[in-house]
């Protein structure tokens, strides 16, 4: 007569799959705030049933999606109220544990097929306490070893009836899928020529995860920097691939078969919601697309002064909340923002090859696109210039990208050991950071007789002190060194 199971919904929360069954006119229904998908999924449900011998008639069915007063959005609610509808006839007579889980879409053969954005709703699963979780087998997800939970791949509404049933166990496991990763090619540091300094500023940016703005005139090889800098950081681990994939999933995006961290390019004439996140129904955008990778904003003075400011909280805290109406939703955006921008509205500002057709005002104008607070999060500021290709084509040729990827790697171990977590110095809180790295009473004294002179912020110091840590790790230093807080002020000079 009643049944009760469990699901999990795109959001993340718990979805308790109620039904009530009793004899009287033919009649199914689905309560709950269900969407356009849910409502559909009671015609998927009876002629499955009845495609494997199960009938419906002389029986009035209601199902409720608890909590009631949250939305309810796609497919995959199809699995758990197809298995508490036979629960509540009786034609599956077991006890369904709370802990045990069901995600998948049915197809009208009784198939159990995956949706997009389940990878989410699992590990939702997990951090809600799923001990058990059943969902389609569906090749084109990484591989899952989310223990304690335990996962069990079917095929088909049978095959989850028998498992529960005790009549069958899977006779395959999820594929490793690992071998089929592929590095994404990216544009290795070697290919380009000159910028030594840059190449270095970048080394320090991956290995402490630091911000950087890159100033130049046009054709100095911004772009191709930012382009190479993907190529040097740490392979994902298979827990942030999946955090990765999932916010693929839910922008309704496929992330290509590799562990290398994403890239983000988007145009400078993208609006606010589709960098940021949102829309009626908020999805994650392109900053949390971004999230363990790179985000490269090429003519960052283009954009909207508006969407730029939106960048603060995020490039601040890692995370983005979107506010609805009917929905207040939080994405993870962690990313290393890289930044490029002209001199002045024609580019050749400062320029000894080319004349400069801006006045002052216009210069003024085009560097005030970029707010005092958001140019404030920039760790590291690099003003580069054009190359002599004829004298750079006889220097040696520049390391490749594995080699100082090796030393980006070797770096972020040291934090790791240093904070017991993996987190970077450009993200560790400031009194963590002081307390397993203090400035000598020297270093301090100094600290603060340039930041009188120079009139730095508190901000501006605290950037300094996070640079020099990281260039001490790159130098396999315990102690902050001398020469790395020179070396920071360099970076951090506009």
């Amino acid at each position: 007569m009643w049944a009760k199971v469990t699901s999990i919904a795109l959001k993340g929360y718990r979805v308790n799959v109620e039904v009530g069954s009793y004899v009287g006119n033919d009649s199914f229904k689905i309560v709950g705030l269900p969407d356009a998908a849910v409502k559909e999924s009671k015609e998927r449900i009876i002629a499955a049933l009845r495609t494997l011998g199960y009938h419906l008639s002389g029986q009035k069915i209601t199902i409720n999606l608890s909590p009631a007063d949250q939305k309810k959005y796609g497919s995959m609610f199809d699995l758990p109220m197809a298995i508490a509808v036979l629960q509540s006839l009786h034609e599956l007579d077991i006890i369904v544990a709370e802990d045990t889980g069901f995600l998948g879409a049915l197809s009208l053969d009784g198939s159990i097929q995956p949706v997009e954005g389940m990878l989410p709703a699992i590990l939702a699963a997990k951090k809600l306490g799923i001990q058990k979780l059943y969902i389609p087998f569906n090749e084109e997800l990484p591989v899952l070893e989310l223990e304690p939970m335990e996962i069990i791949y079917v095929s088909s509404l049978q095959e989850a009836i028998s498992h529960l049933s005790g009549q069958w166990v899977p006779s395959y496991k999820k594929r490793q899928k690992d071998e089929r990763f592929t590095s994404i090619t990216y544009l290795d540091m070697k290919q380009i020529i000159g910028h030594k300094g840059a190449k270095h500023a970048l080394e320090i940016a991956a290995a402490g995860e630091h911000h950087v703005l890159l100033t130049g005139p046009p054709g100095c090889g911004k772009s191709m920097l930012a382009e190479s800098f993907p190529s040097i950081l740490p392979s994902l681990t298979k827990e942030s691939l999946l955090e990765v994939i999932s916010l693929y999933q839910l922008s309704q995006n496929s992330y290509p078969p590799s562990n290398m961290p994403p890239y983000r390019n988007p145009h400078h004439s993208a609006s606010g919601v589709s960098i940021i996140g949102g829309g009626q129904y908020p999805k994650p955008g392109e900053i949390s697309l971004a999230h363990r990778g790179v985000l490269f904003l090429d003519e960052i003075g283009e954009f909207s002064k508006k969407t730029l400011d939106m960048l603060r909280q995020p490039l601040e805290n890692g995370l983005i909340m979107i506010s609805r109406t009917h929905a207040t939703i939080t994405y993870p955006a962690s990313f290393i923002l890289i930044a490029a921008m002209n001199p002045c509205p024609c580019g050749y500002e400062g320029s000894n090859t080319h004349y400069c057709t801006c006045t002052r005002k216009q210069i003024k104008a085009y560097q005030n696109r970029l707010s005092g607070p958001l140019r404030d999060r920039f760790d590291i500021n690099l003003t580069l210039g054009p190359i002599d290709f004829n004298s750079a084509v006889y220097e040696k040729e520049g390391e490749s990208s594995k080699i100082v990827r090796e030393r980006v790697e070797e770096a972020r171990d040291r934090q790791y050991d240093r904070y017991g977590r993996e987190v970077c110095n450009g993200r560790i809180p400031y009194e963590i950071l002081l307390d397993k790295s203090p400035l000598t009473g020297v270093q301090q004294s100094r600290l603060q007789r340039l930041a009188l002179k120079n009139n730095w912020s508190n901000r501006t110091q605290i950037k300094i002190i996070r640079l020099a840590r990281t260039i001490s790790d790159l130098q396999s230093s315990r102690p902050i060194t001398d020469q790395s807080i020179w070396e920071a002020i360099q970076l951090n000079e506009v």
